[in-house]
């Protein structure tokens, strides 16, 4: 992959200058995201380190009206929208934060976080986060229709999304046909009498 030119820090032309190293505003994850720590799947995935690590770990806000939550791949803090945070379901914003704190856990671990070569559905941090999301969307009660649902996201088209469910185990694997299937004798066509 190509690197990433380097700008200094300030840059002047055109009559400007440019600071280039916009500070930004991390919060504590507990000020607006309380009891994680103790749900079966936090616990699950930090074990009696839960309490521990989201006492450290951090959350940026953006404010644009598009988007839902990420993970640094930098540092390994939430980025969260602020208007997915104000107007969707609690169990979407749940759901949403038990699939990005299985990113903080891969980012801790050292994984790559993105993978450019790969459509998003098949990233293997990705296929693990949801697969741990439909986990414990089952847990809470969600049935497979509205997994489907929750699995739909806007950059991904219907066939990736479609796709995705199938290997999560949230629609039926499609029936391919077996290398044994018998085939039907070709018609012989009746001799003279």
């Amino acid at each position: 992959m190509p690197r990433k030119p380097r700008y200094p820090r300030i840059e002047s032309g055109f009559g400007v200058r440019v600071h280039r190293r916009a500070p930004i505003r991390l919060y504590p994850f507990e000020q607006f995201f309380r009891g994680f720590a103790s749900t079966p799947p936090i616990r699950e995935l930090f074990g009696r380190s839960a309490p521990t690590i989201l006492r450290a770990l951090k959350v940026e806000f953006f404010s644009p009206p598009f988007g839902y939550m990420g993970t640094s791949d930098e540092d390994g803090h939430l980025i969260v929208s602020s208007h997915h945070l104000r107007t969707s379901d609690l169990r979407t914003l749940y759901l949403d934060v038990v699939h990005e704190l299985c990113h903080v856990k891969q980012f801790r671990a050292g994984r790559p976080l993105f993978d450019r070569k790969r459509k998003y559905v098949d990233t293997p941090t990705e296929i693990e986060a949801y697969a741990f999301t439909v986990k414990e969307g089952r847990r809470i009660g969600m049935s497979n229709a509205q997994l489907l649902e929750y699995l739909k996201v806007e950059w991904v088209d219907e066939a990736d999304h479609l796709r995705l469910a199938r290997r999560l185990g949230v629609l039926p694997a499609r029936k391919r046909p077996s290398s044994r299937t018998v085939r039907a004798r070709p018609h012989r066509a009746r001799r003279g009498r």
